[in-house]
């Protein structure tokens, strides 16, 4: 009899009690115990199984749990050594995966209450004399209204306390530690809340006595400068890591095998191409548990991975990104791959400034994968070449690119029918009406200016008509052709059919008096640095290539 498939349930315990499908990853348990590291922090990409495997070690070794009988049949069970570590720790265990508060206050408050329903949990510990009159006084005092000094040490000596009842060091676990700092980037509190983290983080884990190991969970290794600058004991495994490589995840044959399972062996290959693509160190084929457990509910496929979050940063990232970031991404939209040097330890900071930010974060979460890894010994960096994960992650982001304009205008579709119907008149209302709303959308500088705002929007743009014409056209931007480089090229896919050129250039009052004249210098700049070259040279008739100017000034737009 197949076993039901629970969505969404993350409680190891109570996983194995209804006895729902569930794919063994307890060799985790011993690997990490094995590996003698003091503080672990693994990054995945979200809903990899990250709580479900915190879970699972909390049942595995706390005082509290006593549920041994939830390992047996696993493979963790096979190991005798390791048997005579179940329910023998006491484990302080918390998660910040629901802290997404849109202020620094109120991800304060709530982190302090975390902490504070932590010591209800334990409320036993102020009974008899076990702590004396001080500590108990600290216990009762722990709230969201303490100094930080005050509630930055609260976990060490919870520590303490359970040391003192257990006679046994704690095993302290903390689930997606990273999820108020995506928020705090995102909504202007940064530097508040790195600074409360910091401190909280360096007591806690750092030179903590009554601590035996620890694990950290999260999507992104945030940089040691940011809230670990004085944890030099932590072991960091990052998406690139061998270790534990094939303990978050589905891996293909155990994906294969509940197809099987489930009556669904003739759909294999869709799922691959909709779901594979995740790699972690040297292992390939690795699936996102989520996507897979929804097909098996439901036989259909769907973007459940990537539809579980709102992506609010990477779409403000590619949005609001220089013209490289969207160069870059058009030729991942468009099926290929870019090379980029990859730092896994995230700066915030630089993320409006530097391209590989962008792209280490966007490996670390998932969005893409490595291709390929090259050491330049040169330059003594290694270098990635990175594309789009899977089928599930382009059609989020195509939906993504797509609501840019959606937002504003729900014509999109009509400029790319007056675009192939050579319709000027409909492409210019149409420009305008948008580029009025969509200027400032684009902009990402706290000073925007008449400059970077039309380049902004015209990648942008052109990242929209991947989205509506990519089965039909090779869009291209900014390569080589002739003696210099076009804007945008449409290539037609099959045959001789119509072709485009697009030349972008913004208002110059010194060389023109018109956005009239504007047009006729792109436009000539075509014909001087003869663009169609590529186009020619593949077969296509000189008078089936349509060459447009698209002038800017300000807000103010015009095609000819």
């Amino acid at each position: 009899m197949r076993k039901s498939i629970a969505i969404g349930l993350q409680d190891f315990e109570k996983l194995r009690r209804l006895n729902a499908f569930y794919v063994d990853k307890t060799r985790f348990i011993a690997d990490w115990w094995q590996s003698l590291d003091d503080v672990t922090l693994i990054t995945r990409p979200r809903r990899f199984g990250k709580t479900l495997t915190m879970s699972m070690v909390e049942c595995f070794f706390s005082v509290d749990c006593g549920n041994s009988d939830l390992f047996k049949g696993l493979e963790i069970w096979n190991s005798e050594e390791m048997r005579r570590h179940t329910g023998c720790y006491p484990v302080i265990s918390l998660s910040f995966s629901d802290i997404k508060e849109r202020s620094y206050p109120q991800v304060r408050n709530k982190i302090c209450e975390s902490i504070v329903d932590l010591y209800n949990r334990f409320d036993f510990l102020t009974e008899g004399d076990l702590l004396n009159e001080r500590e108990k006084e600290y216990f009762y005092k722990v709230s969201p209204k303490m100094e930080d000094s005050e509630i930055s040490i609260s976990l060490r000596r919870l520590s303490g306390y359970l040391y003192k009842y257990y006679h046994q060091k704690v095993i302290i676990l903390l689930d997606e530690y990273d999820t108020p700092m995506l928020e705090a980037f995102t909504d202007g509190y940064w530097d508040d809340l790195t600074s409360f983290t910091r401190s909280l983080f360096n007591a806690t884990f750092k030179n903590n006595p009554y601590m035996e190991r620890a694990i950290l969970t999260g999507i992104t290794r945030i940089s040691k400068e940011s809230i670990f600058s004085d944890l030099n004991t932590l072991k960091v495994i990052t998406t690139t890591s061998d270790e534990y490589a094939d303990c978050f995840g589905f891996t293909e044959s155990e994906v294969f095998a509940a197809l099987d399972s489930y009556g669904y062996s003739d759909r294999k290959q869709d799922v691959r191409d909709w779901y594979d693509g995740f790699s972690f160190g040297q292992k390939k084929d690795i699936y996102n548990p989520w996507s897979i457990l929804n097909f098996l509910d439901t036989g259909q496929l769907a973007p459940y991975w990537a539809n579980t979050s709102s992506n609010t940063l990477a779409n403000a990232l590619i949005r609001s990104g220089s013209k490289d970031i969207k160069i870059s991404f058009e030729a991942l939209l468009s099926g290929n791959t870019i090379s980029t040097r990859i730092d896994e330890q995230i700066v915030y900071s630089q993320l409006s400034e530097k391209e590989s930010a962008i792209w280490s974060l966007f490996l670390a979460s998932g969005y893409l994968k490595v291709v390929r890894k090259e050491f330049d010994r040169q330059k003594g960096r290694n270098f990635y070449e990175l594309s789009l994960t899977n089928l599930e992650v382009r059609v989020m982001f195509e939906d993504l690119i797509h609501g840019w304009f959606a937002d504003y205008d729900s014509n999109y579709n009509d400029f790319v029918k007056a675009l192939l119907q050579n319709d000027k008149k409909a492409m210019n209302v149409y420009m305008n009406r948008v580029a009025l709303n969509t200027f400032s959308f684009f902009d990402t500088g706290k000073k925007p200016s008449e400059e970077s705002e039309p380049e902004r929007f015209y990648h942008g743009f052109v990242l929209g008509l991947i989205v509506d014409l990519a089965d039909r056209f090779s869009i291209q931007s900014n390569r080589e052709s002739g003696l210099g480089r076009y804007d945008v090229i449409l290539e037609p896919k099959e045959g001789n059919s119509l072709s485009f050129i697009i030349e972008f250039k913004v208002f110059d009052p010194e060389e023109e008096s018109t956005l009239a004249d504007t047009v006729q210098r792109a436009l000539q700049q075509v014909e001087d640095k003869k663009y169609a070259a590529m186009l020619t040279a593949e077969g296509i008739p000189p008078e089936n290539i349509r060459k447009y100017g698209f002038a800017f000034k300000g807000k103010e737009v015009l095609i000819g």
